[in-house]
This record gives C-alpha cells, sequence and structure tokens, in this order.
C-alpha cells in the first residue's frame, strides 16, 4: 500500500465521487474474486517483468524549469481550502504542500519498509503460519521488490524535494498511524498480536485510495511527482489482488476462535490506518502563523465527524467487502466494532 489512504479527509461528497465509485468498480474488476479452493490461485503477477515499477519506470527527476507547479495537489490537503488558511502568504502555501508532500512520502517508505515486508517475507519464506500454494509464495518475494522499491523512490524524491526547495522535512519521529498500531499491537496477547499485524498488511494492502488515482491527473503538479504515484499505483493494484486472496486463503486456516478475534479487529485496524493525525495539523497551521484557536476551527469544520466517517465508509467499503464475504461480520460484536469506528451506520 502507499500514504495517500491516510492522509486525506475532507471532500464533503466522498461517497457520491463519480471518481470514487469509478475507482471501486476498477478495483473490483482487476482484483480476481477470491478462490474458492485452498489450492485455486490465479497469480496476478504474470507480467510482472514487463509491468512492474522497479522494472521498467524511469527514475523520476524533478525538471528544470516547473515554475506555476505545485509539489502537491492542493484540493488533496483539505486545510489549504479553508478560509483562513486561504489568508495566509503564498510562500506560505507552497511551503504546506512540500511538507504534505514529505509526510506522504515518509508514510510510505514506513509503511512498506517497516510493515508491509516484514509480512511479505514471512510470506513468502513460509513462516507466516499460513499453508498457500508455492506459486502464491514466489509471487511474495515480487511484492517484496515492489515495496522496497516505492521505499527507495519515495525517500529519492524526498531528497530532490529538499534539494531544489531548501525547505528541510519535519517530520514526526514516525507516522501517526505507527503510534496506533504498536499501541494496539501492546495491547493484545501475542497470539492475538501476530494475527493483527498479518490483519494490518491486508486491510493497508486492500484499502482504496482515490488520491493515488487523482494525483498523475492533475496538470499542476511537478512532473516528478505525478510519475512516481502514477508507477506507485500501477503496482498497487497488483497487491490489491493479491491479498484479497492471500485473504480467502488465511480465513479458511483461522479456527472459530482466531475467526471471531479477527473480525472483531478489523474496524480498529482500518481506522488504525485511515484517521487522520489532528493534534499534529493544527500544531502546523500554528507553526505557519494561525492563532491556537483559529487552529482548532481550521481543523474542526475541515474534519467534521460526518466527513470522517464519509471517508472512513468510503475508502474500507471493498475492504469490509471481503470480510464480509467470508462471514466475518455475522458476528455481533464484530458489526458492533464497524458502527464504534464509524463505519457503518
Amino acid at each position: 500500500m502507499c500514504g495517500t489512504a491516510g492522509m486525506f479527509v475532507g471532500c464533503a461528497a466522498l461517497t457520491q465521487c463519480p471518481k470514487q465509485l469509478l475507482l471501486h468498480r476498477v478495483a473490483a474488476a482487476d482484483a480476481p474474486e477470491p478462490p474458492s479452493a485452498p489450492g485455486d490461485y490465479r497469480s496476478p503477477f504474470r507480467n510482472w517483468h514487463e509491468r512492474a515499477a522497479v522494472r521498467q519506470s524511469p527514475r523520476r527527476t524533478l525538471g528544470e524549469d516547473e515554475s506555476g507547479r505545485h509539489y502537491f495537489p492542493p484540493d488533496l490537503v483539505p486545510v489549504t481550502q479553508h478560509p483562513l488558511v486561504k489568508e495566509l502568504p503564498a510562500a506560505v502555501h507552497e511551503e504546506l504542500l512540500v511538507q504534505h508532500l514529505y509526510r506522504y512520502l515518509d508514510f510510505t517508505a514506513r509503511l512498506e519498509s517497516l510493515v508491509v515486508n516484514r509480512t511479505v517475507l514471512s510470506i513468502a519464506q513460509g513462516t507466516v503460519g499460513v499453508e498457500l500454494p508455492d506459486e502464491m509464495r514466489f509471487d511474495a518475494y515480487k511484492i517484496y521488490c515492489d515495496e522496497a522499491y516505492h521505499t527507495l523512490f519515495s525517500i529519492d524524491l524526498a531528497r530532490q524535494v529538499e534539494q531544489r526547495t531548501r525547505i528541510a522535512p519535519r517530520l514526526p519521529r514516525q507516522p501517526f498511524f505507527l503510534d496506533r498500531l504498536h499501541r494496539l499491537l501492546d495491547e493484545l496477547p501475542p497470539a492475538d498480536g501476530a494475527l493483527a499485524e498479518i490483519l494490518f498488511v491486508v486491510v493497508s494492502e486492500t484499502l482504496i485510495s482515490a488520491s493515488l488515482a487523482e494525483i498523475p491527473d492533475t496538470s499542476e503538479v511537478v512532473a516528478a511527482v505525478s510519475g512516481t504515484v502514477r508507477d506507485h499505483a500501477g503496482d498497487e493494484g497488483r497487491h490489491h489482488a493479491y491479498f484479497a486472496m492471500f485473504l480467502r486463503q488465511m480465513w479458511g486456516q483461522l479456527s472459530p476462535a482466531e475467526r471471531r478475534a479477527a473480525a472483531r479487529l478489523v474496524p480498529r485496524l482500518i481506522t488504525t490506518f485511515l484517521h487522520p493525525d489532528l493534534p499534529a495539523i493544527r500544531e502546523e497551521l500554528i507553526r505557519y502563523g494561525l492563532g491556537e484557536d483559529d487552529a482548532h476551527r481550521v481543523v474542526a469544520e475541515t474534519y467534521t465527524p460526518e466527513i470522517l466517517s464519509q471517508h472512513l465508509a468510503a475508502m474500507s467499503r471493498q475492504t469490509v467487502r471481503y470480510f464480509e464475504s467470508l462471514g466475518a461480520f455475522d458476528d455481533a460484536r464484530a458489526r458492533e466494532e464497524l458502527h464504534v469506528h464509524g463505519i457503518r451506520k
């Protein structure tokens, strides 16, 4: 997966957006129906050697003259649309977008290298605790290469942007989702913790991000950024298909008790990945010159409970459907968790 899904919230029309609905249809078409039998595996990586970004995409470098282009689309950074933020100087607006790009790239690099590839390597080496077809384990090595390359090109692009703009990144010690994931894992018994970590990768790899598809279509963005995201999106379609099938394979091998525990964890894992870091957003706005009260107002009016709930429901719709198809939410407590976390009314 990438950092986009957990970083863009704020469009009040998200659940009605034609592009968002189209993305869900495309995702469903790209992801083969999960196999009905454990040994039934149709690889989404048949053309990997010809189509993977690490195999065929050029290094994305900043152009010499990209004046007038943004380093990130303003309409995908919701606070920039608030009247109080619009009153800030133009230079502040550009720095805000550059910092958002840094956070996106850092989010992506940390997710891929510290979380996803840890599980993917276990899948490839057969130590994840799930019996899989040999071809499926072999494909995990391809995902491992993809995710390592996504980490590399994210860090590469961030270094180029810093050299070009002379704006130093201001990043948290670690992305918000990692803090929340570590807290969750610390609360669970060891056996449930191992299951939660695998489930988090399944959830993050099957979440759909409208922003990932929108960035390449935005002519206002510097070409290296849009090209990097376009490369990433092509790989992630295959990963989504793979983990939809992996989930079916894993679910059939869990005990009834493990399935109940897994189903009750899924809503919390979705919000762990998708919920924005609102305190950090407020602090950043104060750093740009807004008063504390104004910063609180911008965040409260941009990220209303209704918008957050719409975002969670829309972005997680396909992932929830995969679990529903397995009967995960037949459990009353699991259904209640969907409501508690605002994923379903």
